[in-house]
């Protein structure tokens, strides 16, 4: 059962007392955002006895894919962050032990992030379990009801995109 956040519940009751038409279009709407919702708070809970913010448990996962390291260039990139977010997430992780930078040997202008050894086991044991657990969410779906689905929230992204919203 989906809860409402308030501040929702608030909205449709304003709605409703206007007599819009679109109420059950509005409910959806909330009950998917209350689900990102709380499916973002519940990963917050389980990657904070890491010191972890999601974006930081992103930087640990891509890093483990790059054995050789990689640049914070290209770590942004790859998360989809600015030079300065991809910056302040590799000193908290620097900084809690996760990683180390270096100069590259090549070019001395160049940084290189790698995974320290805590770094790699956190990675490891993080990546497995995050995997498990957001597979989990979606326990007892049939691949029918994925066929349903996913159409249905795709219509959602096509109404964004062509009010150009995204």
């Amino acid at each position: 059962m989906v809860t409402l956040e308030q501040k929702y519940c608030a909205l449709l009751g304003v709605a409703q007392e206007k007599g819009q038409a679109d109420l059950s279009k509005m409910k959806a709407c909330f009950e998917v955002l209350a689900l990102a919702s709380a499916i973002d708070r519940a990963c917050a809970r389980r990657l904070a006895p890491y010191q972890l913010s999601e974006g930081k448990f992103i930087v640990l996962f891509l890093l483990q894919q790059m054995p050789q390291g990689g640049a914070p260039n290209e770590l942004a990139e790859r998360a989809g962050v600015t030079r300065g977010t991809i910056t302040g997430l590799l000193d908290g992780l620097e900084r809690d032990g996760y990683i180390s930078r270096q100069q590259d040997a090549t070019d001395r202008r160049r940084l290189i992030v790698r995974l320290s050894p805590q770094g790699e086991e956190v990675a490891a044991k993080l990546g497995e379990e995050h995997s498990r657990w957001i597979g989990s969410l979606f326990e007892g779906f049939s691949e029918e009801d994925f066929k349903v689905l996913s159409p249905l929230l795709n219509r959602v992204w096509k109404t964004l995109e062509e009010d150009d919203v995204i």
